[in-house]
């Protein structure tokens, strides 16, 4: 899990190091940003990703501002789950708008450990939040072991 998280974050840095790139040129070389929507280019990116582990649960967060239910894809494939979707731009958007989120289709994996219940997943977008809940299954939650005393052992006398 902590090989996923890291590959994710690598990637939203580097994505934003590519939209700030991107912004400084397009004074000079244009095709960015809108315009590069408008022609029918995709400018992809990777949402930022948050999780949290109980041991009733795994707790994963997706932030997506400004994303609609409709334009919001999660699926599950074999141990992937898998985020995908679109955050369109403003209608007054043009091309002197300076910005720091991306728009356009987004798409994240993440690899899910063994050990979750993947049937009970559970998803809720609110306010440009996605949190999702995968509870582990009961065979992998922590239980207390009864530990047993004495009885049934021979005890030896010191020094006999």
């Amino acid at each position: 899990m902590l090989n996923t998280m890291l590959a994710n974050d690598i990637r939203q840095t580097l994505d934003h190091f590519r939209r700030s790139v991107d912004q400084l040129f397009e004074p000079g070389y244009g095709n960015t940003g809108r315009a590069a929507l408008q022609e029918n280019r995709e400018w992809s990116f990777s949402p930022t990703l948050e999780s949290a582990w109980t041991d009733q649960a795994l707790h994963l967060r997706a932030i997506v501002p400004g994303v609609a239910q409709n334009d919001l894809k999660v699926t599950l494939n074999n141990n992937q789950l898998v985020i995908e979707g679109e955050r369109k731009a403003p209608e007054n958007w043009n091309r002197d708008t300076w910005t720091q989120l991306a728009y356009g289709k987004f798409y994240t994996a993440v690899t899910l450990p063994t050990g979750l219940d993947v049937d009970k997943l559970q998803c809720r977008l609110k306010e440009g939040i996605l949190d999702i809940d995968i509870p582990v299954s009961e065979a992998r939650r922590p239980r207390q072991v009864q530990i047993q005393v004495g009885e049934g052992q021979s005890q030896k006398s010191i020094g006999a």
